[in-house]
Formats: structure tokens, C-alpha cells, sequence
């Protein structure tokens, strides 16, 4: 049998290769561990329905005289609460997180005595992205931070 190559034979004959290319792109895309991307946090659909409680957070951490500042020392990263607030009033949480590595993630509570700042320690922190999320309370009234930083 003798197949004849025309310009109709020729279209199938791309139309196969192309779906085949598609085909193998996805597959290898879908079980390649390298690909593998989570979300940014586990229970991300939870932290969604608190974003209100963030938003007003954040008003009123912009609504401040002095905000919170990050300082890259020696040490770690220092952060530095307002002065016009007694750091012994001043309780919440430091989250640092990693975008490109969940198992270096790690939260810090905040416990300031007479200093008005928290260091993180640099053994803790490896080069690279990270974000800092303070989320912290002074008198009842909360307040939101967060910042981009490379270490």
C-alpha cells in the first residue's frame, strides 16, 4: 500500500504532533517535583476570612505618628516599635516566612521589657526573601505589619 503525501495528510500528521508536545508538556509539568508549588500558607481559605480584622489592622498601624521600623544589624533583623507606647503593654506575634521554603517559616511571640524592639536572631535567618508580618495589640487596639526584606 502506497500512502500518498498531500498538504491534507500533512495537517493531520502536525495536528498529532502538536497535541502529543501539549500532552507530554502537561504531564511532565504536573509530576515533576520541582513544580510543585503550595500556597502560601496551609489554611489559607481561614486566613482569608480574618483579612477584614487585617485591613483595619493595617489602618491603624498607618494612622500612627510612628510606625514599626526593621533594621538589618549583626545580629538578626531588629524590629523597633513605636517609642510613644510602653513596650510592656505591647503583646502579639513576628511571622517570618519564606516564599520559596515552608520549612523555614517560624513565628516568634512578642515579649518586650524595657527596650522597645525584638531582635530576631541571624542563626534563624538564612540569605534570601523574606517577609515579616507583625501582628500586634496595644490596649485593646491592634495593628498590622508587614514587610518585604532580603537577608
Amino acid at each position: 500500500m502506497k500512502i500518498k503525501l498531500n498538504w491534507g495528510f500533512g495537517v493531520v500528521l502536525a495536528f498529532i504532533g502538536f497535541i502529543g508536545f501539549i500532552l507530554y508538556f502537561v504531564i511532565a509539568m504536573s509530576s515533576d517535583k520541582k513544580y510543585s508549588y503550595d500556597l502560601v500558607t496551609k489554611d489559607y481559605y481561614k486566613q482569608e476570612l480574618k483579612f477584614q480584622k487585617n485591613i483595619d489592622a493595617i489602618k491603624n498601624a498607618k494612622n500612627l505618628k510612628e510606625n514599626i521600623k526593621i533594621e538589618q544589624i549583626k545580629e538578626g533583623i531588629k524590629i523597633i516599635f513605636p517609642k510613644e507606647f510602653n513596650p510592656k503593654l505591647i503583646t502579639g506575634k513576628v511571622f517570618l516566612y519564606r516564599p520559596s521554603n515552608k520549612q523555614l517559616d517560624f513565628e516568634m511571640p512578642i515579649a518586650l521589657s524595657d527596650s522597645s524592639y525584638l531582635l530576631m536572631p541571624d542563626k534563624r535567618l538564612l540569605g534570601g526573601r523574606w517577609n515579616i508580618l507583625v501582628d500586634w495589640t496595644y490596649k485593646q487596639q491592634s495593628y498590622f505589619f508587614k514587610k518585604e526584606i532580603f537577608y
